[in-house]
């Protein structure tokens, strides 16, 4: 009887085991995930433009916003995400929950070089941020809603929005990108399964 109880409380202790290391890396990505929703929000829900997103975030795509008059780009988009959105858009579509979006915006020069006209970046004006909120966690901060966090930072100070209430600020750019989630994901090859 003993050995048998032995080998039940071994098999347990093995599935316990496989468990928990079946978990492991869920909590990891999670944990991971968490923080750097933390580095991009506080606890009332004030966005932020992430310290460390240069090295550590994944990039999306970028956009070439026309000159007005004459050739070339008069800006340019860079888009970040947060480590492991990019994964876990390719398998269900969605952003999840805690992603953190970074656009940066530049201001360019033109000019003809050997490969033709080209447009660089020249002079950062900003970032844009998004963080994903499936939960609706800030109801009553006027940047959040439609599942999103949104704030515009101006690059004299990346650690204060000018952004009052995303309604107004932020949400007229993103309409006609509301049918896959407010976000713009057709020039972004790295969603592409």
């Amino acid at each position: 009887m003993r050995a048998v109880r032995a080998f039940i409380l071994g098999i347990s202790g093995i599935t316990a085991a496989i468990a928990i290391a079946a978990l492991s890396p869920v909590q990891v990505i999670s944990t991971s995930s968490a923080s750097q929703t933390q580095a991009a929000v506080d606890a009332e829900g004030n966005l932020r433009v992430p310290p460390d997103y240069r090295t550590t975030y994944e990039a999306l795509g970028s956009w070439a916003i026309a000159a007005d008059e004459g050739r070339g780009s008069k800006e340019l988009h860079f888009v970040l995400a947060s480590p492991g959105s990019i994964e876990a858009y390719r398998k269900d579509g969605r952003f999840p929950d805690g992603t953190v979006l970074v656009k940066e915006v530049f201001e360019t020069a033109t000019k003809d070089m050997t490969t033709g006209t080209v447009s660089h970046a020249e002079k950062l004006k900003g970032w844009f941020v998004m963080v994903k909120d499936s939960a609706g966690r800030y109801p009553g901060n006027a940047l959040w809603g439609e599942g999103w966090g949104w704030s515009w930072f101006d690059a004299a100070d990346p650690t204060k929005t000018t952004s009052t209430d995303y309604r107004l600020n932020c949400k007229s750019c993103h309409v006609p990108a509301r049918a896959t989630d407010w976000i713009y994901v057709d020039g972004y090859p790295a969603l592409k399964r």
